[in-house]
């Protein structure tokens, strides 16, 4: 079948396309080139006065894993219908900060999204993650695998084994848990805290394997580079949320040592302790950092102002903030004793000084970052905001008027201690086409999706032009995805199911002849079971794998 989307106005920066009116075709699947045999069209589209982008890409939010159940479970007044959304309600979980699974995949394909990343798969609950993400419709999927607070590794450090051997294990890793890159949440901290450490700094020692933070991040950073992954290091670094982290996120950057590295949530590393409350914005020296080391791509993490529920592996920082939870119950668990999982319901404010400095900091970060190929739209989901926020913070970063007068309504301490009212900079239709598609892609290791040209995958969004940025990226006037019409006047019209991206590096296999007896000593599941087939991920009819190429590995 021919398909033809005629005279749409499209923005494809992977292209070089930044406004031009272009015919797109579609035939299996993807786009093609503009027939020249006469073939006539099967369906056409209008699309004059339209704008075309692909289908965007969220490349940080937490669609699967047991702390998402957990927050489900622990918020069961959020989970009533929302009248905002065209939810089914022959399904439950239609919750506001931690939809469900269905739910989710429905409420992403309405806003135009086609692909979204689990970015904490911790490796032996990877099969419930990748369960969770299999039930999350039409959209694509895929994880970032969680490894630097894993006590193989650790003992691995500790006994000084060469660089060759920790590369076989996260590719071993990568490969059992089906991931396409690996991410770190505060190096060796969420084992620290098992031993009763209640803070780890960058160059402050676990107390039981004697390894540090920074040495944690050098090793994987390393390992993820040589073994060819194109998705750097994903990064949740120490000290998230403590006034003075500034310093924490700045040294992690230079102690890098221009080894690619992806700082996520950014916002929540950028404070300083400036003011009378002592608490500031380090945005501007944030961003500056940024700007200067073009090894360092981030995601912000915004904050909205509302409820949601904070969710995370980081079972240090989330005991720290249990005392504001709102309302006021929370979770800190254990899994397996390799990581952790802290669940905290959080309301963020816009009249508590923190919490509006907070949305500040954020907004200034992305307005200060000069280049929109490495910074990307993000609310840590949930943990900032619901993802169903995201046209609301597109219109913030597309409308400086818009900004301002929100800023107005703001804590107004919170208003003299940022300079966002004196940034000017207005995001335009192409810089949002990079950060939520092509650039998104790109740093993950997509190679046929966040473009328009031929050979891509037809996962493609239309919306009408309309000043009002919010409503306009709100409501998508259609939304194809693998070629197939999903969204039609922003309501689904028919489920389909995406693929899983996944890499499959390279290793020795003798490394499984340390694991094994490693696995039937402390663990209670055996090497056997931990590893994920590749039919496990489409059994059920519900989509497929894709596996990416590497880069050139060393």
């Amino acid at each position: 079948m021919l398909i033809k989307l005629t005279g749409g106005t499209v923005y494809d920066p992977a292209s070089g396309m930044a406004g031009q009116q272009q015919d797109l075709f579609i035939q299996d699947g993807r786009i093609v080139d503009a027939p020249t045999d006469g073939r006539p069209v099967d369906q056409e589209y209008d699309l004059r006065g339209k704008v075309v982008m692909s289908g965007a890409i969220d490349m940080h939010t937490h669609i699967g894993g047991g702390k998402g159940n957990i927050a489900r479970t622990l918020l069961p007044e959020d989970h009533r219908l929302d009248p905002v959304h065209r939810t089914p309600v022959t399904r439950s979980g239609n919750g506001h900060a931690m939809p469900s699974t269905y739910v989710a995949g429905y409420r992403y394909a309405e806003m135009g999204y086609t692909a979204c990343f689990e970015p904490a798969v911790l490796p032996i609950n990877a099969r419930q993650a990748h369960m969770e993400m299999g039930d999350t419709p039409i959209v694509d999927k895929g994880g970032y695998v969680m490894l630097g607070s894993d006590d193989f590794l650790l003992r691995m450090l500790t006994a000084k084994k060469d660089q060759k051997a920790v590369n076989d294990y996260v590719a071993w890793t990568l490969n059992a848990a089906k991931g396409i890159g690996i991410k770190v949440v505060n190096a060796g901290g969420i084992n620290a805290f098992k031993f009763n450490q209640r803070k780890l700094d960058l160059d402050e020692k676990n107390s039981h394997y004697d390894v540090t933070p920074r040495q944690i991040l050098q090793t994987l950073a390393r390992a993820v580079k040589e073994l060819g992954i194109t998705h750097p290091l994903h990064v949740h670094g120490c000290n998230l949320g403590v006034p003075g982290n500034l310093e924490t996120t700045l040294n992690t950057i230079q102690g890098i040592e221009g080894l690619p590295m992806h700082l996520t949530h950014i916002q929540f590393h950028s404070y300083g302790t400036e003011g009378d409350f002592k608490f500031s914005s380090g945005a501007a020296q944030i961003a500056e950092a940024i700007n200067q080391n073009k090894n360092i791509s981030a995601d912000v993490g915004q904050i909205l102002f509302g409820q949601t529920v904070t969710a995370s592996g980081d079972n240090m920082r989330q005991h720290a903030n249990h005392r504001f939870a709102s309302p006021n119950k929370w979770v800190c668990m254990d899994i397996e004793c390799d990581a952790g999982c802290g669940v905290v319901p959080f309301k963020y404010k816009d009249q508590n000084f923190v919490n509006a400095l907070q949305w500040a900091i954020g907004l200034e970060i992305f307005l200060l970052v000069e280049d929109p190929w490495r910074i990307f739209l993000t609310t840590d989901h949930p943990n900032g905001a619901p993802f169903t926020s995201y046209p609301h913070l597109i219109r913030l970063l597309m409308d400086r008027s818009f900004r301002n007068d929100m800023l107005a309504t703001i804590h107004p301490e919170a208003q003299k201690m940022t300079t966002l009212a004196s940034i000017e900079r207005e995001y335009s239709l192409s810089e949002i086409a990079i950060m939520t598609r092509a650039g998104a892609a790109r740093i993950i290791g997509l190679k046929d999706r966040g473009a328009l040209s031929p050979g891509n995958f037809a996962d493609i969004t239309v919306y009408t032009e309309n000043a009002d940025r919010q409503a306009m990226f709100t409501k998508p006037d259609y939304v194809f995805k693998d070629g197939e019409l999903v969204v039609k006047d922003g309501q689904v019209v028919k489920v389909t199911w995406g693929t899983t991206h996944i890499v499959k590096p390279e290793y020795d296999l003798s490394i499984e002849n340390e694991l094994k007896p490693y696995f039937d000593k402390y663990l209670t599941m055996k090497l056997g079971n931990f590893k994920i087939s590749d039919d496990e991920i489409s059994e059920d009819g519900r989509g497929s794998l894709t596996a990416h190429p590497l880069r050139g590995a060393a």
